[in-house]
C-alpha cells in the first residue's frame, strides 16, 4: 500500500473535527467544505500552516521527549520555560520551507473541488498567456 492510499484509509477512519471545517470553511451537509468566500489559494494556505505545524509540533516534541537534561550547558529553568516557543517556532520555520511536499497529496484527497477549482484557474491563466503569445507575429 503506497503513501496516498494509507493517508486516504486513515482520514476515512478518522474524519478531520468540525473544528477544523470551521477555520477552513463552513461544514456543508455532505461533509465537504465551501470556502465561504475565501479563495481556494487562501483555504490552501490555512491547510497547510495547519497541518504543518500540528506534523511538524508533535513531532518535536516527540523528539525531545526521547532525550534526557544533558549533564552540561543545561539552560535551567529558563531553557524549560521557553523550549516549547523555541518549538513552535521551529514547527512555524519547517511549515514555510517543507510543509507542501507532504500536505499538498491530503489536500487533494481532503479538498478534491478546491482542488479542482485552482487547477482549472490556473489552466485558464496559462491558457490567457499562451493565447497572447499566439498573437505575436513575425511581420
Amino acid at each position: 500500500m503506497n503513501s496516498i492510499s494509507t493517508v486516504q484509509s486513515a482520514m476515512t477512519q478518522f474524519p478531520v473535527p468540525t473544528s477544523v471545517h470551521h477555520r477552513l470553511g463552513e461544514a456543508s451537509g455532505n461533509g465537504s467544505v465551501r470556502a465561504n468566500g475565501r479563495s481556494p489559494q487562501e483555504v490552501r494556505e490555512a491547510f497547510t500552516q495547519f497541518v504543518g505545524q500540528t506534523f511538524f509540533g508533535q513531532m518535536i516534541k516527540a523528539m525531545r521527549s526521547t532525550v534526557g537534561k544533558p549533564a552540561y550547558f543545561h539552560g535551567g529553568r529558563g531553557e524549560e520555560v521557553f523550549q516549547s516557543q523555541l518549538d513552535q517556532t521551529l514547527a512555524d520555520h519547517l511549515t514555510e520551507a517543507t510543509a507542501e511536499q507532504f500536505t499538498e497529496p491530503l489536500f487533494r484527497v481532503q479538498f478534491p473541488h478546491l482542488a479542482s477549482e485552482e487547477s482549472a484557474t490556473a489552466d485558464s491563466i496559462a491558457d490567457r498567456g499562451l493565447s497572447q503569445l499566439s498573437s505575436l507575429a513575425r511581420r
